[in-house]
């Protein structure tokens, strides 16, 4: 049940940051050459839209989890990210097509979007309804090891072509590569999903006539359910979120647009990074099970706030070093970021799930889901590259970050209360 949902998730996940591993190519792919800052601004704010469409996706098929089923769900979710990832990798360049090519390209990031917004609620309140209640921060966080491992696998398949086609062949038609071997990965998951039972939370609901008929209503227009709802989104995803995509999405395009570091060595310090830390995602989440999420979640946030200024400073003196990048530095830089990002993601699956009641849990814990990483987090990488530039200083990419982080730490701390032992029936 596990191994059938977290397989499912980890190529969700590989397909949406495909699109994100790749900024770089794809500026010159399917934007007008001239100013290279320019045409990666334009695809850091495409990639973008796919995180800002997130919540809307959570709406979609958390009304459909809550009314259907689990199952049903993301099962939907799977098709429509495998299908639209595959058809980036079928789509013309702007040179062949002009001013449709990124108009295509925005149009299948938003589909990515919206079938994320509905997976990862769909699967995290899945293996949550099955988990032992004493061990739902552990069952989870194997779904909290699927985004990392979906961005690493996402930078293995890339440096693979790369490196068989070389940068040329890789740069003119090589990067289609990744987007178009996703179908068979869907395929495959989606065979293993279909022999999944439906959750027995969800079941017992639905005999005993107790799903919710109106589960958006229910959800944010009960003012108690929608309390819960924004204390999620302020005081844990909206944190969480922006921890994540620092450690792992902006550290990437530091080493590579900030510090210059050469393309494939800058994916393979962040690849060996993410794969050293992703055990911790089942430490931490194992360990929340004994200690509560919200001690865990809080100190990752607060731990970033006060030192991811001397840690890109680090960085940058690593870059930098006599004789070439030290690259054993530099990961180690990004390993201990990634490992704040074990701390705050690896209990949240548990808490979300824990926060609301099960006939409006699917719809209730996926919009601040991904509000907090799909508009929060997502805009990091953009909202980076531009302040760096805008305010010519090498840090002020991580002025955004550390103020949301902050702004979590604070109302986590004040108003949000431990919930580890609720009962998930209820």
């Amino acid at each position: 049940m596990i191994g059938a949902s977290s397989a499912g998730t980890l190529i969700e996940w590989y397909d949406f940051y495909i699109f994100g591993s790749l900024a770089t190519v794809l500026a010159g792919a399917f934007f007008p050459k001239g100013d290279e800052f320019v045409a990666l601004l334009y695809t850091l704010a495409t990639f973008a839209t796919g995180f800002v469409v997130r919540p809307f996706g959570a709406l979609v098929f958390g009304r459909i989890g809550d009314l259907v089923g689990r199952k049903y769900a993301f099962l939907v979710t799977l098709l429509i990210m495998g299908g639209s990832t595959m058809a980036i990798g079928l789509l013309p360049t702007y040179e062949q097509v002009g001013v449709l090519a990124p108009v295509l390209l925005v149009a299948l990031r938003l589909l990515q979007g919206l079938a994320l917004g509905g997976e990862y609620g769909g699967a995290a309140t899945y293996v949550a309804e099955h988990a032992p209640q004493h061990r739902r921060g552990f069952y989870t966080s194997f779904i909290q090891t699927t985004a990392t491992l979906g961005l690493f696998v996402s930078l293995g398949v890339i440096l693979l072509c790369r490196t068989q086609l070389g940068d040329e062949r890789f740069e003119a038609w090589g990067w289609r590569l990744p987007f178009l071997v996703s179908i068979v990965l869907v395929l495959f998951s989606y065979a293993i999903r279909r022999r999944l039972q439906e959750s027995p939370v969800f079941t017992a609901l639905k005999a005993g006539g107790r799903t919710s008929a109106r589960p958006i209503r229910d959800s944010f227009g009960n003012r108690a359910n929608l309390r819960l709802v924004l204390l999620a989104l302020f005081g844990a995803t909206m944190g969480q979120g922006v921890v994540w995509y620092t450690g792992q999405f902006y550290a990437l395009y530091f080493l590579q647009t900030e510090l210059k570091v050469d393309y494939v060595l800058a994916n393979q310090i962040v690849a060996c990074a993410l794969l050293s830390a992703t055990p911790f995602f089942v430490v931490f989440g194992a360990l929340s099970d004994r200690v509560g999420r919200k001690p865990l979640m809080l100190a990752g946030c607060a731990l970033a706030v006060a030192t991811w200024i001397p840690i890109y400073r680090a960085m940058g003196e690593a870059a930098t070093a006599e004789g070439g990048p030290d690259a054993v530095r530099l990961g180690l830089l990004v390993f201990v970021q990634v490992l704040y990002v074990t701390l705050v993601y690896g209990p949240i699956a548990a808490f979300l799930v824990e926060l609301f009641p099960a006939r409006i849990r699917y719809t209730s814990m996926s919009l601040p889901y991904h509000i907090g990483n799909g508009v929060f987090g997502g805009l990091v990488p953009l909202i980076g590259v531009w302040a760096v530039k805008h305010f010519e200083n090498r840090y002020a990419g991580l002025w955004y970050p550390m103020a949301i982080a902050a702004t979590t730490f604070i109302v986590g701390a004040l108003f949000v209360r431990e919930r580890r032992d609720a009962d998930l029936a209820e």
